[in-house]
């Protein structure tokens, strides 16, 4: 397991999320549908990436006790 707890993980998904918060909000504003595609897309592999990063912390932390 890695011994970053998670962390890597957590850090590439809330970067993930702000900058497909971005491009979502700038397709909005500019009425480009497939830039705001994109920022979902890049949004929810943010979330997908949290979640692994919480999981790997999780069991990390399972295995030191």
């Amino acid at each position: 397991m890695d011994k970053d707890n998670g962390m890597k993980d957590k850090a590439k998904g809330i970067k993930d999320k702000i900058v497909g918060e971005a491009k979502d909000s700038y397709g909005d504003a500019t009425n480009d549908h497939s830039k705001q595609a994109e920022g979902k897309a890049q949004k929810a592999k943010g979330e997908v990436e949290k979640t692994v990063g919480k999981t790997k912390e999780k069991l990390n932390d399972k295995d030191d006790k």
